[in-house]
């Protein structure tokens, strides 16, 4: 169920309340167990949410899930405030220092990865027109909320608040997170998280993220956020803790760096995290981190050149390593790269790679029931651009092509220069008023390829 939390301290979260009111069907119910401006009283509900309403400003309200029942998610209607202009907006809420806005220090609510990257999809969807929609790093409280959660923003200044569209957009936006999970999930494995560390306050790498791959972003401490948890912890073990606590809050064993920070990944990864870039987020998109986990074991990891080929897409059940023979996929390969490099990405579970991921180099890895004669029938066709004729011969792949041979063109009296240059460009030439063809100053070149 998502919970609805309106404020009735902030103009546009009222707005948004009453364009939320409007656009759906909603029955209302009476709560006398609580106080009317702690989220009792009157009580709207509808297909897949609950809207309740308070008097307190959202980051003043602690374990707000607590006057709903049971909540897979919250959701906070606010404003917000800035020098951005017209911008719809979204994010978590915690402090990676000192509580200045709410909450306590060092901590975090649970936060909503999933449905933050929905809500940001949504938003962009709806957005009236000349208003701008991105994330901002993890900011003011409240802290201790209940359950996952997140603040959905009309910002940033009192005519954004005002602006019946803007509210209609994140209404829309809001409502359209009924039924959607907190958390990205993963079959067998952790969730599809990432903690962001470092960047401005607007986050545009990580939102980057949360558009372009099927990774969704937990807590997101900005540079500033960073500098404000060396001024608050008292030594490496606060920072640590709060760290951890924020990986705990994000369902997170992933980071994501966007400052060049070493001692930082260094933390990170002492507390038993992994640091990835947007190289590993974009190449693992689609595929199980399970599987991603087993072939970087296997073959050897993303940063070392692992590509994933679209049979990996959803996962496979078994796999197996061919090793290619280096000197048929190098000749292949520079034959015609494109159908090398387009065939193992539409084939294979996973292949290895060099020159940063650009050129192919093996191993291959290929489904169950596939095997090697596969990759080598797919390097011997590549061949076949250039060769007369290609074929398979017992643990070789020979190929032969007849190429124009110099030493035959001069043993027909032919003079080095242009006329060598037509000859090996197919012409004829004439020689003392006698035609010298082509194919008569052609050699059989023959290279063979052990298996």
């Amino acid at each position: 169920m998502l919970g609805v939390v309106v404020s009735r301290a902030d103009e546009a979260s009222a707005h948004v309340g009453e364009r939320l009111l409007d656009r759906a069907a909603w029955t209302q119910t009476t709560d006398d167990s609580r106080p009317d401006g702690e989220g009792g009283g009157t009580v709207y509900r509808t297909d897949g949410a609950v809207l309740r309403e308070f008097d307190a400003l959202h980051l003043d309200i602690e374990r707000a899930a607590d006057a709903f029942d049971d909540p897979d998610l919250l959701v906070f209607a606010s404003r917000h405030a800035g020098e951005t202009g017209p911008l719809l907006t979204a994010h978590h809420t915690g402090n990676f220092g000192a509580a200045d806005f709410g909450g306590d220090p060092g901590s975090f609510a649970r936060a909503c990865p999933n449905a933050h990257r929905a809500v940001v999809t949504a938003l962009a969807e709806h957005a009236p027109d000349g208003y701008e929609v991105g994330m901002e790093c993890t900011h003011h409280g409240p802290t201790e909320v209940g359950a996952p959660s997140m603040f959905v923003e009309v910002g940033s200044d009192e005519a954004q608040w005002r602006d019946p569209d803007a509210a209609d957009a994140v209404a829309r936006a809001i409502l359209s997170l009924r039924g959607v999970a907190s958390d990205a999930g993963e079959t067998i494995g952790p969730e599809r998280h990432l903690v962001g560390l470092g960047g401005g306050h607007y986050a545009p790498r990580f939102e980057r993220v949360l558009r372009e791959t099927d990774w969704a972003v937990g807590h997101v401490a900005a540079d500033w956020s960073l500098d404000a948890l060396d001024e608050w912890a008292d030594g490496a073990a606060d920072r640590e803790a709060v760290l951890d606590r924020a990986f705990a809050a994000s369902a997170a064993e992933f980071a994501l760096l966007d400052a060049d920070r070493p001692a930082l990944e260094s933390t990170v990864e002492g507390l038993g995290y992994r640091v990835v870039d947007e190289t590993f987020v974009r190449t693992t998109s689609g595929v199980p981190l399970s599987l991603v986990a087993e072939l970087e074991s296997a073959v050897g990891s993303v940063d070392e050149g692992l590509r994933f080929g679209d049979a990996a897409t959803g996962g496979v059940e078994s796999w197996a390593v061919v090793d290619v023979p280096a000197d048929l996929l190098a000749e292949a390969r520079g034959v015609d790269p494109e159908a090398v490099r387009s065939w193992v990405e539409s084939e294979t579970v996973a292949f290895g790679t060099e020159q940063n991921g650009t050129v192919v180099a093996g191993p291959v890895v290929v489904s169950a029931g596939d095997g090697r004669d596969d990759v080598v029938d797919v390097l011997a066709d590549a061949l076949r651009s250039r060769y007369d004729s290609v074929e398979r011969d017992g643990g070789e792949v020979v190929a032969r092509e007849r190429t124009f041979d110099p030493e035959l063109a001069r043993e027909a009296g032919v003079p080095e220069g242009p006329a060598f240059g037509r000859l090996s460009a197919g012409e004829p030439v004439e020689v003392d008023g006698e035609e010298i063809r082509p194919e008569s100053v052609r050699s059989e070149r023959i290279r063979r390829f052990t298996l």
